[in-house]
């Protein structure tokens, strides 16, 4: 991960040292050598996916976007590329989010499923109905039409995905996940978030950015902080904020960061947009 940026380019490789003093151990060790099981590391992951994003735009420095977001862990990279965080702000809150998404996932046991197939209401339906008879379970990432990953205890989501798939869904895959992320169960985790983000300087947007917990443009710190903070227990919605995006303009969208999967996503959501990495 992020190896060659480090190796070619001054702005990153300075972006990447600082991740390690401000840290306190070497990421770009394990970013670089670790095994899958290191990058695994719930105090590792969140973090090198992070830096890595930022490094990529650093490495950029005419990138100057009109607009910004990102999908769940990836909307603190797109308040760093707004400017309403510093990096070096930026990167403690990701690590303080990791580590209590952590301690939630010990807390409240559970798990998320990709739903493949099906339209946004009926998931939402279901999911409703059996979580109204005791065992939670919810519409977690809107990822793109026909793609919905729900979140919840283990019982309330195996009860789902059957339902679900006799209700018509093509396909209800379990996903390799260590909780129940964007759902209830992620209180304690918010409740943990809440003070850190408080101690911490947002400024005003340099461009909207478009926040996941309701698709919509905003610029304003106090909006912003409580947004980030209802992002643990709420939805992503990643097809709505890309459909408004859209709406509102945006017809290239840029990926920053390991992989291409949000680009294959802005091609199923916007198809007449332009979609690459940066």
């Amino acid at each position: 991960m992020a190896r060659e940026l480090f190796e070619q380019n001054e702005q990153a490789r300075q972006l990447l040292t600082q991740a390690n003093s401000i840290l306190g151990f070497s990421l770009t060790d394990i970013m670089f050598t670790g095994s899958d099981e290191d990058l695994r590391r719930t105090d590792v992951t969140q973090p090198a996916i992070f830096v890595h994003s930022v490094a990529q735009f650093v490495a950029h420095p005419d990138a100057r976007p009109d607009m910004t977001a990102g999908h769940s862990l990836g909307e603190f990279s797109a308040l760093v590329a707004a400017g309403v965080l510093r990096f070096e702000d930026a990167l403690p809150l990701v690590a303080r989010r990791a580590q209590a998404m952590q301690a939630a996932c010990e807390e409240q046991p559970g798990t998320m499923a990709a739903i493949l197939g099906l339209d946004d209401s009926v998931v939402e339906r279901i999911c409703a109905e059996i979580s109204g008879s005791g065992n939670v379970v919810v519409a977690a990432n809107y990822n793109c039409p026909g793609q919905l990953v729900i979140s919840g205890s283990t019982a309330g989501v195996s009860q789902a995905c059957e339902a679900l798939k006799a209700a018509g869904a093509k396909r209800a895959l379990p996903l390799p996940v260590g909780g129940a992320f964007h759902s209830p169960l992620m209180q304690s985790a918010a409740a943990a978030l809440a003070e850190a983000i408080e101690r911490t300087t947002f400024t005003e947007a340099r461009c909207p950015v478009y926040q996941n917990v309701d698709a919509q443009p905003h610029r304003d710190p106090a909006e912003i902080k409580a947004n980030l903070l209802r992002q643990l227990t709420a939805p992503v919605r990643w097809t709505q904020s890309v459909q408004r995006m859209a709406a509102d303009g945006a017809d290239n969208f840029v990926e920053c960061g390991p992989g291409k999967v949000l680009q294959g996503l802005v091609k199923k959501i916007a198809p007449a947009a332009a979609s690459s990495s940066l």
